[in-house]
């Protein structure tokens, strides 16, 4: 399964895992991989986060840290997972500066999140 597919099984329920894997790719926004309707269903993505934040024993900052979040979620969140993720999403830039990924790597989770039926704070819409 792809890394943004276990993202979204962990947030959006195994119906989405299953939406998620396969192609490695999502199903477009309306569409769905399923006939349960799997990508149109409308999820609170915060809850949920803060919910999973609050079951580590680290303090983990998910709305700022892709890093935290994947953590969150009990995802490998190593560099090679987030290169890995980065390839799956389609980024161009360097790999070798983290720092930069990184911040991409989060916009877009949270884009892709909306894009399936994630409710995603205002303050994190990019």
């Amino acid at each position: 399964m792809s890394i943004f597919g276990k993202i979204m099984g962990a947030i959006f329920g195994t119906k989405a895992e299953a939406a998620g894997s396969g192609s490695g790719t999502t199903a477009a926004p309306g569409t769905s991989t399923s006939s349960s309707g799997a990508a149109a269903q409308s999820v609170d993505v915060a809850p949920i986060l803060d919910k999973a934040v609050a079951a580590q024993k680290e303090k983990l900052d998910w709305r700022r840290s892709i890093v935290d979040l994947m953590k969150a979620l009990n995802i490998d969140s190593s560099l090679g997972a987030r290169k890995d993720l980065a390839k799956e999403l389609g980024y161009t830039g360097d790999m070798n500066d983290s720092a930069s990924m990184n911040i991409w790597l989060h916009k877009q989770v949270m884009a892709k999140l909306a894009a399936n039926g994630g409710k995603i704070p205002d303050d994190l819409k990019h």
